[in-house]
């Protein structure tokens, strides 16, 4: 049996998961946007059949976007990585092997049956998803990376295939690369994309029989290798055990000008308490860390300034990265500035399985261990019900430049507050 490259992603993925929780909303027309509600980041099916384009600024389209009727939902990250997680956790359990490549889409390896037939397991894998997520998904198979992203686009925009299409086993391959501009393929960028139209190839079929001299000479071996991956060699292998991260950001625009410092200090706390939390379930301390913070880029008079410091012993702990973080608001303030956005860098990850003692700073194994539960137990409480049920003081309690999310939708999968009731 022959191994196939399987890409599978999650259609319309923020405006899905926004349907899944709320049935009314299938069928209609659904744009979600972006932080602090400025612009549409995904839009529904229906969306798209209306031309509402991607990226448009929220306050130029809202007349039109309610003259057609349709919904509005604000980012509802918390719910978007939890339908993720569920969904890579159910393709996990069907395939081979997985690899995560984004929050909506995973490349997998499977084994093609003797008959050579996959798509009753690819028709039973859509219905898997939408049973049990409400998610519609599209599946491209081929022999490569490469070709299965061809074939995932193929799947979406081929209706007689629905959702479904196999590179391997469609007949004659060659007239629907030819379908596919150089353009849309995976890899291919705006320049490159120019320099081969100058050379008459104009579509997947002829990037992948052009000379591969010339090719060579413009894009290296990083263009030889997105050949071969359309001539069906698999030359990208899957990633099942990911790098750990390097770094750890959070950061954020603020919803209105923040002019005050004990507002940035209340955000770049907030922001801390975010990172060190993203730290502990990556299993990493951080052994240094900057805060920054900017106005806006498009005011006359722009304002960016960023300040940093090393910790004596790499921590996860939000109260040792707070104790850092904060002191670093007042080198970052400058009164009369309308400062826009604020964030936090954690850096210099290390492993959470070795610790490496500081000769000249006590830290006894008994107090590590007990913060090391309590800190545990927070999470543990928040996830449970809701983020935010146990919150440090140093955030503050009502703070006014949160992040504008004035449409926001349910989040029933992460908080128990939004499950619906049933009453009969």
């Amino acid at each position: 049996m022959s191994r196939v490259t399987a890409l599978i992603d999650a259609n319309n993925f923020y405006a899905s998961c926004e349907q899944s929780l709320d049935p009314a909303l299938l069928g209609r027309p659904v744009v979600v946007l972006s932080n602090n509600d400025g612009c549409i980041v995904a839009r529904s099916a229906e969306a798209r059949a209306l031309g509402i384009a991607m990226g448009t600024p929220y306050f130029k389209a809202k007349q039109d976007l309610e003259a057609q009727g349709v919904v509005v939902r604000s980012s509802n990250y918390a719910l978007y990585a939890d339908m993720s997680q569920r969904l890579m956790s159910l393709l996990e359990s069907q395939v081979e092997e997985l690899e995560v490549y984004s929050i909506d889409e995973a490349f997998a390896r499977i084994s093609r049956p003797a008959d050579g037939d996959l798509r009753p397991w690819g028709r039973r894998m859509r219905a898997l998803a939408r049973r049990n997520l409400g998610l519609p998904i599209a599946i491209g198979l081929g022999a490569s990376k490469g070709q299965a992203k061809l074939a995932n686009r193929l799947a979406k925009v081929e209706a007689s295939h629905a959702g479904l299409f196999d590179l391997g086993d469609c007949g004659d391959g060659d007239r629907w690369l030819e379908t596919i501009a150089i353009e849309d393929v995976w890899g291919i960028g705006r320049k490159l994309a120019h320099w081969c139209r100058l050379r008459g190839v104009r579509n997947a079929r002829e990037l992948r029989d052009m000379a591969s001299g010339p090719l060579r000479a413009k894009a290296g071996v990083v263009g030889i290798r997105l050949q071969r991956e359309l001539q069906g060699h698999a030359c990208l292998p899957l990633d099942l055990t990911p790098a750990p991260k390097q770094e750890t950001c959070v950061s954020r625009s603020f919803s209105r000008p923040v002019t005050c410092v004990e507002e940035l200090r209340e955000a770049v706390a907030t922001y801390v308490v975010r990172a060190a939390e993203k730290l502990r379930r990556q299993n990493q301390r951080a052994a240094a860390l900057s805060v920054y913070t900017r106005t806006s880029p498009f005011v006359p008079a722009f304002y960016s300034r960023s300040a940093s410091t090393s910790l004596d012993l790499p921590s996860n702990d939000t109260q040792v990265l707070l104790q850092a973080a904060l002191p670093l608001v007042e080198r970052i303030f400058q009164p009369h500035r309308q400062l826009a956005k604020a964030g936090v860098l954690m850096q210099h990850l290390q492993d959470t399985e070795q610790l490496q003692h500081h000769l000249l700073v006590p830290c006894s194994a008994v107090d590590q261990a007990r913060r090391e539960v309590l800190m545990r137990t927070i999470d543990q409480l928040n996830q449970r019900h809701g983020r935010g049920t146990i919150q440090w003081a140093a955030c503050g309690l009502h703070p006014g430049w949160t992040m504008r999310r004035g449409q926001l939708g349910r989040a029933a999968t992460t908080r128990l507050s939004d499950v619906p009731v049933v009453q009969a």
